[in-house]
């Protein structure tokens, strides 16, 4: 009740009152990088809140020079309206009258200005966050394209879609999540082309969210976008390339944009979504169709070269004679699908531990897996050749899959095929396979079936999906966001 009635105070003309409840808020004289630096200028006792690290020193200086030659009479009649208008030189300023308005600004790296007799404050946008400057996601390489990508720094990130869609409507609306993290978190949308009932949605669900601080930026809000789901395949798709944002604006979707993330959501999104990728628009029809198809062959191998030879190890039988050669020529005293299943992890233990080995010794870590890793386990036994062979195929096919989150899922899927064809052989893998495939069907996101336009089947979007038409041939706009302007040209 108490924190509610501080919540509520509105700033007083005391500048000695309002600096006691801010100072005890904020933890004045505790935290180091919290300041509140007291000065006078032109006989008024002024009080400055920043945070050390945040405030711009240049600007900051600048501001205080401009004040320090301020007389008494440069202040009256109307204090604010005078250093608003003519003394306060920064394109960001704004009135403020209540005290948690006053803090929450403060924390966010803004410079607020109390002045002694005033009943507003001053908010001045001094912010200069620590960051990096825009370099081409790792994940998201093209061979032609753009070579700049988000950063942690949301007006970076704003302004690197602006600069592509220069549009007066397009509208970044931003609001704040966490009751201690106070994460800025921007929605992004086409004002005459998105649906206004998605939009109103995601609105929604990110007013509702009800939690301290996101700690793990979009990741967390992601969750609570979808909802309670406990699948694997990943229902919003994320991406940290500007050019693939604005394209998805320009289809209709609404995007979010977490600060201190370079990662965007794209909501919403199919099965179909994450198998795609910028390098195919980058290329002429023909070449980046034979990409896309490329894409889709190593898809379906991560998920089904395993457990369909699995199927022929156990029952050689139905493999025809003409390839009889991709059978297990060797044995080994492990059996075939413990093998893979000790490869699996093993394969998973490696790729950690390249995400997680320094630079310097990437090299080194390479060798201990190729060399006593490969080629010693199968010298000694307890590999088959085969394994180890259709397992990287298997690998090369999950890595050549867009979607890193996609990408992982498809990987449990097929250590549940694998399992299945172990239990139950070839009835297991049709029973695997057709439980995947309704799971799929029966999942949406943000109520869009995830396996459109496949199920429910749009014959036009379809071939949209197996074919990089040419741009001029690809006058409307996706049905599945429901836009209101259909006519792209």
């Amino acid at each position: 009740m108490e924190e509610s009635l501080k919540n509520t105070i509105h700033i007083s003309k005391d500048l000695e009152a309002n600096k006691k409840i801010l100072n005890e808020k904020l933890g004045i004289g505790e935290s180091f990088d919290l300041v509140c630096r007291e000065m006078n200028f032109g006989g008024k006792d002024f009080a400055l809140y920043f945070v050390n690290g945040f405030a711009n020193s240049e600007i900051m200086t600048q501001i205080l020079k401009e004040l320090a030659n301020l007389k008494r009479e440069d202040l009256v009649p109307n204090v604010l309206k005078h250093l608003i208008e003519r003394y306060v030189s920064h394109i960001q300023v704004k009135k403020l009258k209540m005290i948690n308005e006053a803090n929450d600004n403060i924390l966010s790296g803004q410079l607020v200005m109390l002045i002694d007799g005033e009943e507003e404050g001053l908010v001045i946008d001094v912010r200069s966050y620590p960051g990096r400057p825009p370099q081409e996601p790792d994940t998201e390489r093209v061979v032609r394209g753009s070579r700049d990508g988000f950063t942690e720094t949301l007006l970076v990130n704003t302004a690197l879609t602006r600069r592509r869609i220069r549009d007066e409507r397009l509208r970044m609306e931003i609001q704040q999540v966490g009751e201690r993290s106070k994460t800025d978190v921007c929605i992004a949308y086409l004002k005459d082309v998105a649906d206004p009932g998605l939009v109103k949605l995601v609105k929604q669900k990110i007013q509702e969210i009800s939690i301290d601080g996101l700690p793990m930026s979009e990741r967390t809000l992601d969750e609570f976008l979808i909802g309670k789901s406990w699948t694997p395949y990943p229902l919003v798709r994320y991406t940290e390339r500007p050019d693939v944002a604005s394209q998805h604006l320009l289809e209709g979707h609404v995007l979010i944009y977490v600060d201190s993330s370079p990662g965007v959501i794209i909501t919403p999104t199919t099965f179909f979504h994450h198998v795609q990728h910028a390098e195919e628009s980058r290329q002429n029809p023909v070449t980046g169709t034979y990409i896309r198809w490329i894409r889709f062959l190593g898809v379906l191998i991560s998920l089904f070269l395993l457990p369909l030879w699995l199927i022929y190890v156990f029952e050689p039988d139905l493999l025809p004679h003409s390839l009889q050669f991709i059978g297990p020529k060797d044995t080994s005293k492990i059996p075939i699908f413990f093998q893979f299943l000790f490869a699996e992890l093993g394969l998973d233990l490696m790729r950690m531990a390249a995400v997680h080995t320094p630079t310097p010794l990437a090299t080194a870590m390479g060798l201990i897996a190729a060399v006593l890793i490969g080629e010693v386990a199968i010298k000694v036994g307890f590999f088959v050749p085969e394994v180890i062979l259709y397992l990287s195929i298997a690998a090369i096919g999950m890595y050549a899959t867009p979607s890193y989150e996609l990408g992982l899922a498809n990987k449990i899927a097929r250590l549940i095929f694998l399992i299945a064809v172990y239990l139950f052989k070839v009835p297991g893998f049709v029973l695997a396979t057709t439980l995947w495939i309704v799971i799929l069907a029966t999942t949406r996101s943000l109520n869009t079936p995830y396996l459109w336009p496949f199920i429910p089947f749009n014959f036009h979007a379809m071939m949209n999906i197996l074919f990089r038409k040419p741009t001029p041939f690809m006058n409307k706009r996706p049905s599945l966001v429901h836009p209101q302007n259909q006519n792209r040209q």
